[in-house]
């Protein structure tokens, strides 16, 4: 069943972080932490297997940090949820499935369906989509500053 975990809400923040701020350079992890919040011992863990999924690109070195792998438009939130999904469910996690008939039969069934509504609701934004409402919102970018021209 869907859960949406710190993890998930972490990530979420660390991808649009990306896709809001970064442009010329690589979005390094601890502007991410800075601007965000997000604990440092997460948001290594997550971006690894972000670059693992082929969300993100990883650069090494001094200035190194993290690019979008593909353009804003065409990586959704579905898919990362699913790879944080995948991330937490190899931790040691059990969940309760009901075993009686009127589980199996009714409840069940149902808390399928509504994990597939929410799964296709969150493949139907992009982070194109959350970027257009964080700028409409008047969140500050970083990306904004970079562009000096010098006539």
């Amino acid at each position: 069943m869907f859960r949406l975990t710190k993890k998930m809400i972490y990530a979420l923040e660390a991808v649009v972080d990306i896709a809001y701020n970064g442009r010329v350079n690589p979005v390094q992890s601890r502007d991410i932490t800075k601007r965000q919040g997000i604990p440092q011992r997460y948001l290594e863990q997550v971006m690894q297997q972000l670059v693992r999924a082929g969300v993100l690109k990883g650069v090494r070195g001094p200035k190194g940090g993290y690019f979008l792998a593909r353009e804003r438009r065409r990586i959704n939130v579905g898919e990362i949820v699913r790879v944080i999904n995948e991330l937490d469910s190899k931790s040691v996690r059990t969940e309760f499935v009901s075993q009686s008939d009127l589980g199996i039969k009714v409840i069940n069934p149902l808390l399928d369906e509504l994990n597939r509504e929410i799964m296709e609701k969150l493949d139907n934004i992009t982070l194109q989509d959350l970027c257009e409402r964080a700028t409409i919102e008047g969140v500050e970018s970083d990306s904004a500053r970079e562009f000096v021209f010098t006539i």
